[in-house]
This record gives structure tokens, sequence and C-alpha cells, in this order.
């Protein structure tokens, strides 16, 4: 899974083909079927292509004469052509389609792939013909789509020109390279963003691998979350077009708004990643990118500034135009240096643009919300003679609360502040020895019963501080409040800036005596008393909602008069009365840790 960064289950079948394991799946509704199996046939029609393409590339006369040797006359070794699966699509009309077709694959699919264009009375014509072929991969490798770039000089006929949307083929959510990327990106916690597939091709040839291209189009929210899963550090490679810049700046917001760390390497006039990287090697390559590499929003204001000049209508929308990327950053620490490097280097009122990004902010923290899917958002006003920097603080998101919420609080609460705190540390009967911290306890004790928490935001939460607790140098604390998600880090603040009031039951844990100033020490000594019977109280309350669910089910079971299902229903009702007596004695004695 780490090592080629795919989920649990599709590492599985990763696996499983690799050394030709069957792996049994769910039992599939027809419809499902169908989709599956059209779907594998337009993954197995473009390894078809791919392999066609490279083969007329290297072994026919026009793919060596045209093809190749437009590659080599670029620059190309033929290692790269390799590596990258590059072919050439005859001009025939449609040389490639009647192939396809003889060979036993279906009109149907060719054409919803993209490679066959269909017009009317059966005219059939092949989309890529006369073009060299770029396929584009997913993360595993498969192809899903081709880049076609023609050779000769032609009236209305674009330079290049890629497969349509398809079944298995969005490219909102593909990025050319990546699939050879991967691996470097996560290496080197870096990923270089260029524009087109040569300058992919020429960044690899000069030793530089973590790379990866939009194809042209402007970024989406699609292809930054696939980046995001390898690292949060992308450097953005322009050359020296400045209306090419101001059109990439753009896409960039987005790319900011989902906490990435953004730089910008400027190259020489006349220069771009293609023609820049063929006269480097890796050493120099990358000499070069560190040495000029410049924050996003420093390269954009100093960019604009000098647009701008002293044209005060122009300065008044390049200042709107700062703040609104400011303001799309989650992190409030980097939102405030960049507020103060923006009013130094504009010289305007410090305080007028964290009023402006406080404005946009919360707005954007709304947007953001929703698009993740979470609960519906509103913004409250908190203070009608706040500014916006205060309502950014005081105004917390208001979210449409579970009954599960506060237990599952409760849990979180003990994770972030106690996550890699010792929790079990003790010799057994048979010499083996057990310690556990409260983290990898409470991961334990909900997996066991089949639990976890559904809060989206504590739910993210735990899955992450999951994810890092084998590290040994890792803090929940610090992890959580320096969190690029502004959601996360405000829950965090809250669950270690709020100060602890004791409670009867806390004291009868604790002992009498305990005063409110002690119980940060209390609270830490009997941790093995209050992480179990949070953990207790979440079971209890689960159990609780799923009782309350039962009894509105059966309920409408018998008015339909739907007795064997109400029996069923019974049944389980009857289970879970019992497990709620059970935790019901627990909870009223004291809890002591058993693992």
């Amino acid at each position: 899974m780490k090592h080629e960064q795919l989920s649990y289950a599709d590492a599985l079948r990763f696996l499983a083909k690799k050394y030709n394991i069957e792996v049994e799946e769910r039992e599939l509704t027809d419809e499902q079927k169908q989709a599956y199996n059209e779907r594998e046939s337009l993954f197995i029609l473009n390894e078809y292509a791919r392999d066609y393409f490279a083969n007329t590339l290297h072994n026919h006369l026009d793919g060596k004469t045209i093809g190749l040797s437009y590659f080599r006359e670029r620059g190309f070794r033929d290692d790269i052509v390799k590596k990258f699966q590059l072919g050439y699509s005859l001009e025939g009309r449609d040389a490639f389609t009647q192939t396809a077709l003889k060979g036993g694959y279906k009109k149907e699919f060719l054409v919803k792939t993209g490679l066959t264009i269909e017009g009317d009375n059966n005219y059939l014509a092949d989309r890529f013909r006369g073009r060299v072929m770029f396929p584009v991969h997913t993360l595993s490798g498969k192809v899903i789509a081709f880049g076609g770039r023609i050779l000769k000089k032609a009236e209305n006929t674009g330079k290049y020109v890629n497969s349509p949307e398809s079944e298995i083929y969005h490219k909102s959510n593909e990025l050319y390279g990546i699939y050879f990327a991967k691996q470097t990106i996560t290496k080197n916690d870096c990923c270089y963003l260029v524009e087109g597939y040569t300058d992919v091709l020429s960044m690899h040839q000069a030793g530089i691998e973590n790379v990866v291209a939009s194809s042209g189009t402007a970024l989406t929210h699609g292809q930054i979350r696939l980046i995001h899963r390898f690292t949060k550090n992308v450097t953005v490679i322009y050359d020296g077009d400045a209306a090419g810049i101001k059109a990439a700046l753009r896409g960039i917001d987005l790319l900011l708004g989902e906490g990435m760390n953004i730089k910008v390497v400027l190259l020489p006039d006349g220069e771009d990643p293609d023609s820049f990287a063929k006269k480097q090697n890796a050493d120099s390559l990358n000499k070069y990118i560190k040495e000029h590499e410049v924050d996003f929003i420093r390269f954009k204001t100093k960019l604009l500034i000098d647009e701008a000049g002293n044209d005060p209508i122009k300065r008044a929308a390049l200042i709107t135009d700062i703040v609104n990327s400011i303001s799309v950053i989650p992190d409030n620490i980097i939102r405030s240096i960049y507020i103060k490097d923006c009013s130094r280097l504009l010289d305007v009122d410090e305080r007028i643009l964290v009023q402006e990004v406080g404005k946009r902010f919360l707005d954007n923290s709304e947007k953001t919300l929703t698009r993740r899917g979470q609960a519906p958002q509103e913004v409250k006003e908190q203070n009608s003679t706040a500014d916006a920097a205060n309502k950014e603080k005081a105004g917390l998101l208001k979210v449409k609360k579970s009954p599960l919420d506060k237990f599952e609080l409760s849990v979180l609460y003990y994770v972030v502040r106690f996550g890699s705190d010792i929790l079990i540390d003790e010799e057994g009967e048979d010499g083996d020895h057990t310690r556990m911290t409260v983290l990898q306890y409470a991961k334990f004790d909900l997996e066991r019963d089949s639990l976890w928490l559904k809060q989206p935001i504590y739910k993210q939460m735990l899955d992450e501080a999951v994810e890092r607790m084998d590290d040994e140098s890792f803090s929940p604390k610090r992890y959580f409040l320096a969190h690029p998600d502004a959601a996360i880090s405000r829950v965090a603040a809250n669950i270690l800036g709020d100060r602890y009031q004791i409670s009867k039951v806390h004291i009868k844990q604790y002992g009498e005596g305990v005063k409110e100033e002690d119980t940060p020490l209390a609270e830490k000594n009997n941790l093995d008393k209050s992480v179990p019977r949070a953990l207790t109280e979440l079971k209890n309350e689960y159990v609780r909602q799923q009782v309350k669910e039962i009894k509105d089910e059966l309920s409408q079971k018998y008015k339909d008069g739907d007795y064997d299902s109400a029996i069923a229903l019974m049944q389980r009702l009857k289970d879970l009365e019992e497990v709620k007596k059970t935790l019901a004695k627990v909870l009223g004695e004291r809890i002591v840790l058993r693992y």
C-alpha cells in the first residue's frame, strides 16, 4: 500500500493479479456486472492500442521515418520513448480501426474510448491518424487515454488532439506522468508541475522524475487531490510567456485552498521546461530550481505590481486579487505571515488587509466544507461590532450535531491531548511485555467492536492520527494544531485550549480532595480509567441509538404486516438490550482497564 500508494483493496487486487491469485468478491448485480465488464473492455482496448501504436513507431517504415525521427529530432533518447510507451498512428484514414476490428475488438468500444470516430453511412476514421502518440496512465499504470500531436501542417487542425471523456477517463482527475513520478514525489516530498507532455519527458531525461503535467488544462480539485496523496509541496515551473503565466495563476489558488505549499520557478526568456531541461543534467537543473524558486504569493504580488505601475485603479484590482489568493489559505499562521509581507510590498495598511482577508476566508471556509461533503455550514454573527478578523476567531462554523458527537469528541479529546502517552505497560504471566499508547488502545478498542468515529472532522482526525501512530516523533497536539485544514486546527485548539472543568464523575475517579488546578495532572495519572470510560460511554450511546432505530423500524414492520422481519428485529433488539445492560453495569462501576 505504501510503495504503490494504493488503498487496501486495490493493493490486494494488485498483488493477486501479479501472482495469478483469484480474488473472490461480492456478487454483483447484472447492471454492475455489465458496467464492470464494459470498463474492463475499454482498458483492454486501450492497452491493445498502446501496443499497436508503439509497434508501429518502432517497426513500421512510416513509424520509423516519420514518428521515431520526430522524437529523435526533438532530442529524446530511445529509452525515454520506450519508458513512456510513445507511439505513432499511421496517416491512413482508418488503418488502426480496421486492424482492431479484424482483431475482434468491437466498434462500440472503439467509439467509446474515442480511438475511432463514427459518422453517417458507417463512416469510421481514426481520431489520431498521422500523429505521434502519448498514452495517459492511471496511478496503477493502466492506459486510460491518449494525446496525439500532428506532425504536418494542416488547416483547421489543432496541434494536439486528446481522447474525449469516457467511462474510464475523466481529464479533471488525471495528470500526465503521475504513474512514473509517484514514488519520486513521495521520496523527495515535492512535485514539479509543468504544462505539456514533452516537458515531462525532457525533465525525466535530465534525471528529474518527480514531475507531472496538467496537459494544458487549468488545474482542478481532482488533480490537486491526486498530488496531495503524495506531497503537499508543489513547485510550478513556468516559461517566460507573460500571458501563459497569468492564465496559470488562476488555477494555483485551488492549490492554496487545499493547504498546499506552492513555489514558482520562472525560466529564462525564450525557454520552456522542455527546451531548458534538454540543456541541463539533474544536478544543474535541481540547482537552478532551488536558486530561483519563489513563494507563490510573493511571486504573484511582484508580478502584478510591475504590471499595475502607478495606476490607482490597477493597484486596487491588484490588492483585491492578492487578498483573494491569501484568503483561500486554510492555515491561520501562514495567512498572517502573507498579510504582513503583502502589507509591506503593497504599501497598504495591514489592518485593511486583515479585514478583507477575514471576510473572504469565512466565505471560503463554508464553500470548502460543503464541497468536501461535510454537514451544511452557516457562519453565525458573534459580534456585530467585531471586524472580520475577529469574526474568524470567534465565529466558528455551526454544525448540525448528532447525538454521538459529544461522545466522539470525548474520545478525540484523549487522542489529541494524550495520544502519545503510555496507557498500558505491564508484564504478563507468560513473560510477554504489553505496551500501548492511548491512541493505540483507542484504535484497538474501537476496532474490536467494529466501531469508528462518524462525525467527518473527528473521523478524519482519528484516521490521520492512526496513520502516524507508529512514528515515535508523532505528537497529536503539535500535528493537529498546525494542521492545514482550518476546521481541524480549530477543533484541536478548542480541545487543548479549554480549561478542564472537573465533574462529580471525575472526582470519584480521581479521589476526593482533587482541586480544579490539579486536574491536568490528575487527568494524566488516571488515563487508565478515563480513556476506557470515554470509549465505553461512546459504545453505550451507539447501542442506545441502535435500539431507538430498531424500535422505530419494528413499529413500521408491524404496521406493514411484515411479521417475519419483525421477529428478526425483536431478536436483534433483545441482544442489544443485553449489551446495554452490560455497558450500564460497567459505567456504574469504577472502570479498571483490561487488555
